[in-house]
């Protein structure tokens, strides 16, 4: 049920001995009635210029923080004009609400002008800020390694119902996403690849770079990448939620540690689900590539013929190696980045940014390592 909306207040001034202007507020001192009397109240007082000002707050029913700033505009302009300022009658409620606004505060703020900085303090800003998220996420990776030890030693201990919930999540509700992109990316790449190869009639040879390119290096990559978007800032803004509302602080009063109670089954979740999700993806993108041989009139035989003389299960492997490294990324730096998020109405949303951001970072510089190994070890 609706409200009306009392917005009836009435402002009078009365002359008193000693030169004191008595100001009597009448109703109700809200967002809708204030702003009827700021300016006849303001100009009033303004142009009397008393030596004091008294304020009959006795007949105000109701006031929020609109009235509370009148009445403190009302209360700073009589002391700027050099006169004295009393207010009787204010219910005790109005009163706290009084006590809690600062108007020097507010002034303090608007005249606090940022000093400009110099490249030099920006760059040895960046390096400190730098150093102290490579330390907590040394410290991060230590911790959650030996929760990861503990959990694999006693496995009673650990919380698969949250974990099975969590994969579930992570995996089957991921499925229409990997598998969209999968397929597009196998459609792409073989189209892409037809025109060059199609100048020496070699366009059969399509299916050999789709198969090599999909298990090997964008099936892992991209199916990590997408994880990285869609679990990794889940994670980040799930656990930074948590840091918000105190809920991490219980936990450790409660006696449980946030990165054995939360961040385990997140990570234990996604280190399953990565390389189920690669192995889709590599399928889905091996179909998208057929898709594109078909078009061009070559059999679906001469297809798969092609994909199993120029790939083998050591490529299979190296991508599944891959996802279960990427997985292990991803889901750890989103709650890491869940973890250290700060206080503040953006804060949450800071974190997430950054849980995506470094994840994919993570993600290109662990793919980079991989490339290097597989190089000298000739995979």
């Amino acid at each position: 049920m609706e409200l009306p909306v009392h917005t009836n207040v009435q402002f009078r001034t009365e002359k008193l001995d000693g030169g004191v202007l008595r100001v009597i507020i009448e109703g109700r001192l809200d967002s809708s009635s204030t702003g009827t009397i700021w300016r006849n109240a303001t100009h009033n007082i303004a142009a009397s210029r008393v030596p004091k000002l008294l304020l009959d707050a006795s007949r105000i029913d109701y006031c929020d923080g609109s009235g509370i700033a009148l009445i403190v505009q009302l209360r700073d302009q009589q002391q700027r004009l050099g006169g004295k300022f009393e207010i009787r009658g204010l219910r005790p409620e109005f009163e706290v609400m009084l006590e809690d606004w600062e108007s020097r505060d507010f002034a303090a703020v608007d005249g606090h002008v940022l000093e400009p900085t110099s490249i030099v303090e920006e760059f040895g800003r960046a390096i400190i800020e730098t150093w102290q998220d490579i330390r907590a996420l040394v410290i991060f990776v230590g911790e959650l390694g030996f929760a990861l030890l503990q959990a694999a030693l006693q496995p009673r201990h650990a919380r698969w119902r949250d974990t099975l919930r969590i994969a579930e999540a992570v995996g089957v509700n991921a499925l229409p996403i990997v598998a969209l992109i999968g397929f597009l990316m196998g459609l792409i790449m073989a189209f892409q690849a037809a025109i060059p190869l199609g100048q020496f009639g070699a366009q059969i040879f399509v299916a050999n770079l789709i198969g090599l390119a999909i298990l090997r290096e964008l099936g892992p990559l991209m199916t990590a990448i997408v994880l990285a978007g869609r679990s990794g800032s889940a994670f980040a803004a799930e656990l930074g939620t948590m840091k918000v509302r105190e809920e991490l602080d219980a936990l450790k009063t409660m006696g449980l540690e946030p990165v054995r109670f939360l961040v385990v089954p997140r990570v234990l979740a996604a280190v399953f689900m990565t390389p189920l999700l690669t192995v889709f993806a590599d399928l889905v993108g091996l179909m998208g590539g057929a898709v594109v041989l078909l078009s061009l009139g070559f059999p679906l035989i001469t297809f798969l013929n092609q994909v199993q003389l120029a790939v083998g299960y050591s490529d299979l492997l190296g991508g599944l190696a891959k996802s279960f490294v990427f997985g292990i990324l991803v889901a750890a730096i989103g709650c890491l980045r869940g973890l250290q998020t700060q206080n503040g109405a953006s804060a949450v949303g800071e974190s997430t940014t950054r849980a995506v951001v470094s994840g994919i970072i993570l993600i290109v510089i662990a793919d980079g390592v991989f490339s290097v190994i597989y190089y000298y070890l000739g995979f």
